[in-house]
């Protein structure tokens, strides 16, 4: 070999930041895999015009024709040979969602691809790192840096510093988050990798392990760190410090600057991404202009509305009424006096409702205010009763001699009523509409709730849109039972408030059955909306909670089932029974809305199916909005290119 040979990995463009500029690494009198090895740290590309001027500008024309023919950036591997450049591969890089974003809109404002190959360019996973918390303020941690390494992957990280792939996987088991320090790492490492916030090698460049693994999957990392020294089997880092030699040990707080390269101690302030202006929302407005479906949130308070409008939310797809009810001590306590409705006279029970239903209308206000006009599914109360109980033991008894005076009843009746509300499989018990069924009550409150609340925003010049969902819908006789109350409470508040609202009344579908009888339903409904988690549960005959405990991991494992139905959309066995539905109730009622509100409604891969099958919405957590965004932009792509 000797001086006028080498070997290096380049980029066409920068794979963290995206900038338009060769990006890599070269090693003099090396060949093979010393570059990624992290054996030895490697030069910067840019010292190879220096070294050797000549196969740098060759270099630099034969990448740029390379990228400018397969239109992406490439990741490309080269060797020299006594003075002679050889191409040896190359390949679509990987990038960060920095980078990815980047690379989109500057290869489509270059003219090398299209709008739509730009929105395609981008995956869903790389705006998922866009996502991602930074620092608060970068000024204020100068003096707690501890060294700079190469920034290899962006974003920042705080957690309990760790040594080993296996200590972290132990700590995060405990609930605790981590960050991976190692003196650079290997395969055997990723299931400690995958579990850190970050990770920090004292050895390797831009395209070692830690480097290209941390990129792939979107978490800060700092590779080249050479003037750490870790002490593995004392579990110690040694740094330099202004006062000589200072160490950090296990289980000491630290903090990642992935962007800048610092490694810092302590306990650094994060502060949320947002989806707004710039690069992203450039982007982001292609997105829109290239999808189909709407996308909608799940929010249950008017601050979760509003980070989901921010990220670009048009709606709220599932509003959870019983969420606002564990939100406070007070709150939890009126819905158990109202579960102990036996035990209670009628004051006693209207007043528990009144205080319920004043909670309600509270939240029900500030959602309808920050949605402005904007439609907000309401799902009237879904789980058991016994949901709202403590587990069988002190808790429990506490609770029963707490009811038991304030309504004067007799201790063992409240026992008995609250011990009768326990079943056998409730999931599939006393729940959903047929909590409304067997006790109207509740519905009644509800509705009345969410009518004051939409006439009082909308009398104070606020634009409201409720609808109104009726969950576990299995016959048209609920549907109608439900819908027969809810009228009967609009009817009351607009003759008591003087302020028509209009509204809608849907039903959940996650019973196969309703599936089945959706042309009937579709006669009574306004909307649905598919409860994927339930149907998924009840078309598989499995319990989510314990399938996923007990043997879907192994299912997965070998091959029975392709991905857990959980977090991707069977779409023959469940997604049949959507389409079944779809087909049935546009049938009936061709103006019929069709959304998705299960947890599937964030997912890339079954947002293509509900594109597919025509649904007109999908609902997701806040900040799932721009991914199921981006994700529902891609399949109008690839559904039109494929016609």
């Amino acid at each position: 070999m000797g001086d006028s040979s080498g070997t290096g990995v380049c980029f066409t463009r920068n794979p963290a930041t995206g900038a338009p500029e060769l990006f890599g690494e070269f090693l003099i009198n090396a060949q093979g895999e010393d570059v990624v090895a992290g054996i030895r740290t490697p030069l910067p590309i840019q010292l190879l015009a220096d070294v050797m001027p000549d196969i740098h500008a060759e270099l630099l024309a034969n990448t740029t024709m390379l990228e400018r023919h397969m239109k992406d950036m490439q990741d490309v591997e080269f060797t020299v040979q006594q003075g002679r450049l050889f191409m040896l591969q190359c390949r679509n890089g990987k990038r960060t969602g920095t980078a990815a974003l980047r690379i989109a809109l500057d290869l489509a404002s270059e003219g090398l691809i299209t709008q739509d190959e730009s929105v395609l360019m981008v995956e869903p996973r790389h705006l998922d790192q866009l996502l991602h918390p930074q620092f608060e303020d970068e000024k204020k941690y100068g003096a707690d840096v501890i060294t700079r390494g190469l920034a290899a992957s962006p974003g920042a990280a705080v957690g309990r510093l760790v040594f080993s792939a296996a200590d972290a996987e132990e700590w995060h088991a405990r609930g605790e988050r981590v960050v991976l320090c190692r003196h650079e790492t290997s395969p055997e490492d990723v299931g400690g990798m995958h579990v850190a916030e970050g990770i920090v090698t004292c050895r390797g460049g831009m395209t070692s392990h830690a480097a290209v693994v941390a990129r792939g999957w979107g978490k800060p990392c700092i590779c080249g760190c050479e003037k750490l020294q870790v002490d593995l089997k004392h579990k110690v880092l040694t740094y330099v410090s202004e006062g000589g030699e200072a160490h950090l040990r296990e289980g000491d707080w630290v903090s990642l600057n992935g962007t800048t390269g610092e490694v810092i101690r302590g306990r650094q302030p994060l502060k949320k991404a947002e989806v707004t202006g710039g690069d992203l929302g450039k982007f982001m407005g292609w997105v829109d202009a290239a999808r189909r479906l709407r996308v909608l949130t799940n929010a249950d308070t008017p601050e979760d509305a509003l980070v989901a409008r921010t990220n670009g939310a048009q709606g709220i797809g599932l509003c959870r009424t019983e969420h606002m009810f564990f939100s406070t001590h007070e709150r939890i306590a009126a819905v158990r006096r109202m579960i102990a409705e036996e035990e209670l006279s009628s004051n006693h029970k209207a007043e528990a409702l009144q205080e319920l239903k004043k909670y309600q209308r509270q939240d029900f206000e500030g959602i309808f205010k920050v949605m402005d006009g904007l439609p907000v599914t309401i799902r009237l109360l879904d789980p058991p009763l016994h949901e709202f109980l403590p587990q069988e033991g002190p808790a429990m008894v506490a609770l029963c001699r707490t009811l038991a005076a304030e309504l004067d009843a007799p201790l063992e009746r409240v026992e008995a009523r609250l011990n009768g509300l326990r079943e056998v499989n409730p999931m599939m018990g006393l729940r959903g509409c047929r909590l409304g069924v067997v006790h109207p009550e509740i519905t009644e409150m509800q509705a009345t709730a969410i009518f004051e609340a939409a006439a009082a925003v909308a009398a104070a010049g606020c634009r409201v849109n409720p609808h109104i969902m009726v969950p576990l819908v299995a016959t048209t006789e609920e549907l109608d039972h439900q819908t027969a109350i809810i009228h009967a409470a609009a009817a009351k508040v607009e003759q008591s408030s003087g302020q028509k609202v209009p509204y809608r009344v849907g039903a959940m579908i996650e019973i196969p059955r309703a599936a089945l009888q959706a042309g009937h339903l579709a006669e009574r409904a306004e909307f649905f909306s598919f409860g994927t988690n339930d149907l998924t549960q009840m078309t598989f005959g499995i319990s989510r909670d314990d399938a996923q405990a007990k043997f879907l991991s192994h299912y997965t494992r070998l091959g029975i089932l392709q991905s857990d139905p959980f977090d991707t959309l069977d779409t023959i066995g469940v997604g049949e029974m959507v389409r079944i539905a779809v087909e049935r109730g546009r049938a009936a009622k061709p103006s019929l809305e069709l959304g998705i509100c299960g947890e599937h409604g964030g997912d890339p891969n079954s947002i293509a199916f509900f594109n597919q099958v025509g649904l007109d919405y999908v609902s997701c957590s806040p900040l799932r909005v721009p991914i199921a965004r981006l994700a529902a932009a891609q399949a109008a792509i690839k559904a039109a290119q494929s016609k």
